[in-house]
């Protein structure tokens, strides 16, 4: 199985993609607030950690490139 090695900083990216991601998609299912307010913070949220997983994508990936490329030599 391939290692993924992240910085802290990096590790915290991604977790705050996923959560604001996941935090939207909650809020867009609930009924708690009222529905223009719910509907507007869970569209941004959604927005925000669809945009931001590109960023952590390519962070993953280079990571196991790396990874890989340490493997090989040595």
């Amino acid at each position: 199985m391939d290692e993924i090695v992240l910085s802290t900083p990096k590790f915290g990216f991604i977790v705050a993609t996923r959560a604001a991601l996941a935090l939207g998609a909650g809020l867009l299912l609930s009924s708690r607030l009222g529905s223009a307010k719910r509907r507007a913070a869970g569209r941004a949220l959604v927005a925000v950690g669809a945009v931001s997983t590109i960023p952590a994508l390519m962070l993953i990936r280079r990571s196991l490139a790396r990874e890989r490329l340490r493997a090989r030599i040595g």
